[in-house]
């Protein structure tokens, strides 16, 4: 994955992304500044970022979860007319993530052709990698952030509309299943997708159908990971719900189970999936070209399976 160093674009990071152990560590997000109903200073990053409908943009990729995962934030808050959105190219490039001069990869706001040239513009001397999302201020020319969660949060807490997915009530519940999934499942699969030796990709997938096992027993009690309510924690483990059987499945050796075959959470990702304007947020032909893209080390064809055929359009009978 391409970064920036010292405002020098890099194709590959010369930093490994293993540790000795050959476990597989994600880098963190660089930019954390906050929107706020008042313009006032968030938990992170300086003020004067009021909530206005209008003036901010996201970057996204279809191919990623976290992006994923701030679109359908968007999407849940009724910030479609509110937020704009550019998706960038599904398949990277020696460039990174790249916009054409045109048509639905186009980047309509700042005309740029690569992702690493808007983080170009954060900082003339900015380090990090080159990820999405990143949440735009189009009235002041600057990065908001490029960290999913806090998007999440803030547009979340920030813009008065739409059902609230972190209600306070709920709080503590919320926060303890964002950990798990994050680290066990968000991050799981990719942990035992990259994972560089048999202790570390053993390590990892375990701990993914650990937590789905978790997630089975507790969906068979619930309608959602807290209760009724469709809340944060659920929206942060849908994309990877989404991903699961087309790609995590194959392409990252997770494959003691699919999503599938377990009753409660497949028909829990389908009852989402069918909520209205999510089908809109998934593509799952780019996430298979996505993750069978050629690597060295996972594929290093190129090739991309036929398959799964999947229905996910299937009556889910949560009603």
């Amino acid at each position: 994955m391409g970064l920036m160093l010292n405002g020098i674009y890099l194709a590959e990071d010369p930093q490994p992304d293993t540790r000795e152990d050959g476990e597989f560590q994600r880098a963190k997000s660089t930019i954390r500044n906050w929107i706020t109903k008042d313009g006032a200073p968030g938990p992170t990053g300086e003020g004067g970022l009021t909530a206005q409908a209008g003036r901010y943009h996201l970057f996204l990729a279809w191919n990623c979860p976290w992006a994923h995962r701030a679109f359908l934030t968007r999407l849940f808050k009724g910030l479609e007319e509110a937020t704009s959105v550019s998706f960038a190219a599904p398949r990277r490039t020696e460039d990174g993530w790249i916009f054409e001069k045109s048509g639905q990869y186009s980047d309509g706001v700042l005309g740029v052709s690569a992702l690493h040239e808007i983080y170009a513009r954060v900082e003339p001397a900015y380090t990090g990698r080159i990820t999405v999302p990143v949440l735009w201020d189009m009235e002041r020319g600057v990065a908001v952030s490029n960290e999913s969660a806090d998007i999440v949060q803030m547009l979340d807490a920030a813009f008065d509309q739409g059902p609230e997915l972190f209600p306070d009530d709920l709080l503590q519940e919320i926060e303890r299943w964002n950990e798990c999934i994050y680290r066990t499942v968000n991050n799981g699969v990719y942990r035992a997708g990259f994972a560089r030796t048999q202790e570390a990709y053993d390590r990892a997938v375990h701990e993914v159908f650990e937590t789905l096992d978790a997630i089975e027993d507790q969906l068979g009690t619930t309608r959602y990971l807290t209760g009724e309510r469709f809340t944060a924690c659920d929206l942060r483990l849908f994309p990877t719900l989404a991903r699961f059987d087309v790609a995590y499945h194959y392409a990252f050796k997770c494959n003691i189970r699919r999503l599938q075959d377990y009753p409660n959470l497949w028909a829990y990702a389908r009852e989402i999936y069918q909520m209205p304007g999510v089908a809109d947020t998934v593509r799952f032909e780019i996430y298979k070209a996505g993750y069978f893209s050629p690597s060295p080390l996972r594929n290093p064809l190129g090739i991309v399976p036929a398959g799964p055929i999947i229905n996910w359009n299937q009556s889910h009978n949560r009603n």
